[in-house]
């Protein structure tokens, strides 16, 4: 399986890397919007309102941010669903996802157009990574409600590094576990040459990597550092070294909501910034054990 939030940044560190200078270089219209009334356009929130419920897309399988157990959704990005739809006043209900092959490709199923078989259509997405050059490319969503950062880190066992904590050299010799095709795989699979392909042992999810790192079959892993803090044992640690030639180590999260709604849009924004305000997203944070990265707005 490919990495969700991993596969979708990684797309973009290649924009970021080509057009430094003017993120919209390259653009090249799409399919406009549809162009439609002021009482059209306002029609989302009076349906939402008047229903009681909104309909949220979270990835599936992808704790800590978004998982079911006993039926019941958990996870971190759950948890700020709700708080949105709370303060809308009405309920959150969530579509779970699997990730497509790229952002533009989960856009298009589940904010703007649908997908050819099955799916639906959600009000909101969660766990957008926020780009600028990504955002000219896309007219059909409005990219908003920046309410974290992430970043990638490195888990490692105590026992193998009792001194000094690994860094990417190190695995010209040790073994780190990452996910299949994902931004940490295709920075260490780079790096010094490919000298450290040797080293690197790849799985289909970041969780099997944490496993891997618990039953000692790797030495570190390498991965976001959300991912990595909540699959971490009394083992090993997690620290962030500098990592060189990294175009995008770090990067912003928000939401996705049609172009075409645009007080939905606001509405969700403002939610999120009083949860962030008032300190409601990272309380959310810590009750998963993970560290609050302020997003960059």
């Amino acid at each position: 399986m490919i990495g969700r939030a991993l596969t979708l940044i990684a797309a973009l560190c290649v924009a970021g890397q080509a057009h430094a200078d003017d993120p919209c270089a390259d653009y090249t219209p799409q399919q406009r919007p549809q162009n439609v009334g002021r009482d059209i356009v306002g029609q989302e929130m009076d349906v939402i309102q008047d229903q009681g419920h909104m309909l949220f897309a979270v990835y599936e399988n992808f704790p800590p941010y978004s998982w079911e157990e006993g039926g019941q959704p958990k996870g971190v990005d759950i948890e700020i669903a709700r708080i949105i739809a709370e303060d809308l006043g009405v309920e959150a209900r969530f579509n779970f996802v699997d990730a497509a092959e790229n952002l533009e490709a989960d856009l298009r199923n589940n904010i703007w157009k649908g997908a050819l078989i099955g799916g639906r259509i959600a009000n909101v997405m969660m766990r957008v990574p926020y780009d600028s050059a990504f955002k000219c490319r896309v007219e059909q969503v409005v990219f908003t409600g920046q309410y974290a950062g992430e970043s990638i880190a490195i888990a490692y066992d105590k026992a193998s590094y009792p001194e000094e904590k690994p860094v990417p050299a190190y695995f010209r010799f040790d073994t780190v576990g990452v996910e299949n095709d994902s931004i940490a795989d295709f920075y260490l699979s780079s790096f010094a040459g490919g000298q450290l392909n040797a080293g690197v042992r790849r799985f289909p999810t970041m969780q099997g990597a944490m496993a891997a790192l618990e039953t000692g079959e790797v030495m570190a892993a390498m991965g976001p550092l959300g991912q990595l803090e909540y699959g971490i044992s009394d083992k090993g640690a997690v620290h962030q070294p500098p990592l060189a030639g990294f175009a995008i180590s770090s990067w912003t999260l928000g939401v996705a909501v049609n172009f075409s709604y645009r007080p939905l849009s606001y509405a969700v924004d403002d939610a999120i910034n009083f949860a962030l305000q008032d300190g409601r997203i990272a309380e959310i944070y810590a009750s998963y054990g993970l560290s609050f990265q302020e997003p960059e707005r």
